[in-house]
């Protein structure tokens, strides 16, 4: 406490020797000078360029998911130093929204069957499912023992597809990296499957939905231009499975390492270090806040798990839903607090937008500073209130000492190519055809969209909601005009589609699902294509229901 008070009243001189008296803490918790230093790969899967070029392309690959529109990328953004800038709202553990345990997590899949048909979901309907967790900082996962929230990615990696052991110890990053697959929130249809996903992935133009390839990427497609052919050239041989992508994917997030912070900098006695400010917030960190505790230099994680109250433990498990051990409850993982200032929502639960909020809506610091969350069960005894706290000085020191400016400029490694879903989001137009026309309930039918149209694709898909429970049939229009006079030609194939029999589901309204498979055709590619969606009603206005929306695309 005192050496926290003559922050304010000391010179530069007597501040730097408050640094020194603080100098075993700090080497003690940094090795190696007291940088961050490059995590250690399993020797199962030792580095190399060809395997992180690969696990780039893969991170970055929408097409790993089943419908094409999600990428490990796509919830961990570079923009968002790897974490998710976007705000899904989860409904928590009541099932209602706008109440008091919502969740502001990471917008998933539609959820989708077997065949890939779009299907309601219990709690999210149509829309995007939302995951039951923020998407958790990538940076603590390279060096964890245990990834995730809860850390049910195993240290030991098992071949997902053959139940071996394929790395003994040091695996949690290649464990972490085959869960989201074939998740049916995150990234897959229900009951998808690694052959389904190896054999996709082995016939998929590389990189076909990105934009702006990073000349890595760019280097190794001009020497390889299939998956199978950059498979052999990382692993000896073009055999696309699930241990490999794991391998590669790691391997690629291993060369993540935001190091050039001022922190860093300072540690190794290098230009760019911190400044008076960010000094005095790191006291801060250290003495008064007690902050190292759990996060721990050089990381700023411990990799350890403790509950701090934030929610009732009833809402959600953590660690103890894989341990099993009551001891357990309610604790999550401790996040790195490295290049915090690109993240947008902090905990699990995504409630705090902020470190230093208002009484109304407190943030991160309000939030220990008052000593952890109001729920008091199984609450870490590290927490308690703190008294003095200057959490403006320790506010700077976070957002601006342990920012690697690389990340936020997006240079290498951390550079990256741009997502099909940032550069073209569907257009939508409500006259591509004429004007909607709803049913005899006064209704209109709805189109679902936002699976890009790929040359070659067989995945697809426009989906049709809102269509009364007594329609029979509905079909989609497709043309490579605008307002066309021959609105029900399929230029694609040149054929007309056929019909399609409506799913009636008497709480949300027939729907359905097209599946369309565009021909492998390079003179497709660039081209404009609308749809617009039609029922076949009696009860509406011509006997037939018009969709309220059209969507245009352009064939890649």
């Amino acid at each position: 406490m005192f050496a926290y008070m003559s922050i304010y009243s000391c010179s530069m001189k007597t501040l730097l020797l408050n640094l020194l008296l603080l100098a075993p803490v700090l080497n003690a918790a940094a090795p190696q000078g007291g940088a961050l230093q490059p995590p250690i790969a399993p020797t199962e899967n030792p580095m190399t360029p060809e395997k992180a070029v690969l696990g780039k392309m893969l991170f970055f690959e929408e097409q790993l998911s089943s419908d094409d529109t999600v990428a490990c990328a796509t919830c961990h953004a570079v923009a968002g130093g790897f974490t998710d800038q976007r705000d899904g709202q989860h409904p928590g553990a009541d099932g209602v929204f706008g109440t008091g345990d919502d969740l502001f997590t990471s917008p998933g899949i539609r959820f989708a069957d077997s065949n890939g048909d779009i299907q309601p979901e219990a709690t999210f309907g149509f829309g995007l499912q939302q995951t039951g967790r923020r998407t958790p900082d990538l940076l603590a996962a390279l060096y964890a023992p245990e990834a995730f929230w809860d850390g049910r990615a195993s240290d030991t990696f098992i071949n997902p597809e053959t139940g071996a052991v394929s790395i003994a110890t040091g695996g949690a990053l290649e464990s972490q990296a085959v869960g989201p697959l074939l998740s049916s929130v995150e990234m897959a249809h229900q009951n998808r499957d690694w052959p389904m996903l190896t054999v996709k992935l082995a016939s998929a133009r590389p990189m076909a939905l990105a934009t702006n390839l990073t000349p890595d990427i760019m280097a190794a497609l001009m020497q390889d231009s299939t998956y199978p052919a950059l498979f052999n050239r990382a692993f000896g041989t073009s055999d696309v499975t699930a241990e490999r992508i794991a391998f590669a994917i790691a391997t690629y997030e291993r060369t993540l390492v935001p190091d050039q912070t001022p922190f860093d900098n300072q540690m190794n006695g290098l230009p760019g270090g911190m400044d008076q400010n960010q000094m005095m917030g790191m006291m801060q960190f250290n003495m008064v806040g007690n902050c190292g505790s759990c996060h721990t230099m050089p990381l700023f994680s411990d990799n350890l798990f403790h509950n701090n109250g934030l929610r009732p433990i009833s809402e959600d498990d953590g660690r103890q839903t894989v341990t099993g051990d009551i001891n357990d409850r309610g604790q999550f993982k401790t996040p790195s607090l490295r290049n915090l200032n690109l993240r947008n929502r902090f905990n699990h639960t995504g409630e705090q937008d902020s470190l230093i909020g208002s009484a109304a809506h407190p943030g991160v610091l309000d939030i220990y500073e008052a000593g952890g969350g109001p729920n008091t069960d199984n609450r870490d005894p590290l927490l308690a209130p703190l008294v003095g706290l200057n959490k403006t000085a320790l506010q700077d020191f976070l957002l601006t000492a342990l920012a690697d400016p690389r990340v936020a400029a997006g240079l290498p490694p951390f550079d990256s190519p741009t997502l099909y879903s940032e550069w073209h989001p569907i257009g939508q137009s409500a006259d591509l055809y004429g004007s909607e026309n709803a049913s005899g309930n006064g209704i209109a039918p709805r189109l679902i969209v936002g699976v890009p149209a790929l040359i070659g694709s067989s995945v697809f898909s426009v989906g049709l909601i809102d269509a009364p429970a007594s329609a029979s049939s509905a079909y989609l229009a497709v043309s490579t005009q605008r307002n066309p006079n021959a609105w029900v030609n399929n230029l694609l194939m040149n054929v007309r589609l056929p019909l399609y029999t409506l799913r009636n589901q008497p709480l949300t309204g027939g729907h359905t699902t097209f599946h369309i498979a565009i021909p492998n055709s390079p003179s497709l590619s660039g081209r404009e294509v609308v749809v617009q969606g039609f029922v076949l009603d009696a009860t509406a206005n011509g006997g037939r229901a018009a969709s309220t929306t059209g969507a245009s695309y352009i064939v890649l």
